[in-house]
């Protein structure tokens, strides 16, 4: 909580103080930025004074084993742990090179698709196991035929899927639509059984499903739109047409428009298929 709450106040410090050159960035103000630094400086420092002088007072007596819920759930912590770290350490790098004089640099968008993807492939395997493991205890076993069901059902989806939809595989959209299948599959498929047999499931059970099924189509959507997507600079007039993926987008005109307190352009473009 310390680490969380100190990294948020670095957050705004970096979007107020003017540091950071970014979109994100906003309100600039070097002295509202001292202020956010030493407001962070002695909250931070303070927590972490206290932590050290009571951190002794804080005990687990709990040794949960490697294959359990509280495992797992760790494992994906840590793995969330070290996405933040690697956000962090592609924010402030170039702020630290610049610093050392060593010139400017940019971090930019194939870093963090290329750590994030293997960061997330783990992370992905875990969420899917984890709401299938028992609490504190559990064998592999148990639910050997269900992941074996789910894997095959996973490779078979990740694979069909991309080519039915847009004719052709890219390899990374497979990897994606494996840790969305995986998820997908595995939430659905826990859910029947606890349905099926009976268990009693509460309203949070069902938050828990349904936010991994968000995941999953986050994940789809993302592996879509990053290896799918199509941007192209045109230049058009009134009439002009241009093809796309067997769209045909025409440009038709621009009306003027009058606002509240302001003038400006509409542009009308018809899309046929």
């Amino acid at each position: 909580s310390i680490c969380a709450f100190s990294l948020c106040l670095l957050g705004t410090f970096l979007v107020r103080s003017g540091v950071l050159v970014s979109v994100h960035a906003f309100a600039s103000d070097p002295a509202r930025g001292m202020f956010i630094l030493a407001f962070m400086v002695l909250v931070t420092g303070g927590s972490l004074l206290l932590f050290a002088v009571r951190g002794h007072r804080v005990r687990s007596r709990v040794n949960n084993a490697l294959w359990s819920r509280e495992s797992l759930l760790l494992g994906n912590n840590v793995l969330l742990m070290a996405a933040m770290l690697v956000v962090l350490l592609g924010t402030l790098l170039p702020l630290v090179h610049k610093q050392l004089g060593l010139g400017s640099i940019s971090v930019g968008e194939p870093f963090f698709n290329t750590m994030f993807t293997w960061l997330m492939v783990p992370f992905a395997l875990l969420l899917g196991v984890g709401p299938l493991v028992r609490w504190g205890r559990d064998r592999p076993r148990n639910i050997r035929k269900l992941l074996l069901t789910a894997l095959v059902s996973t490779l078979v989806l990740s694979v069909l899927l991309p080519w039915l939809l847009e004719d052709k595989i890219i390899a990374m959209t497979v990897v994606g639509m494996a840790m969305a299948c995986w998820i997908a599959v595995l939430a659905v498929a826990e859910a029947v059984q606890r349905v099926s047999r009976g268990t009693k499931t509460s309203l949070s059970y069902w938050g828990m499903v349904a936010a991994h099924l968000g995941l999953a189509v986050t994940i789809t959507g993302i592996a879509f739109s990053q290896n799918y997507s199509v941007e192209r600079d045109v230049r058009m007039r009134a009439g002009d047409s241009v093809t796309i993926h067997d769209y045909r987008f025409t440009f038709r005109e621009v009306r003027d428009i009058t606002g509240p307190n302001y003038r400006g352009g509409v542009a009308l473009i018809g899309v046929t298929r």
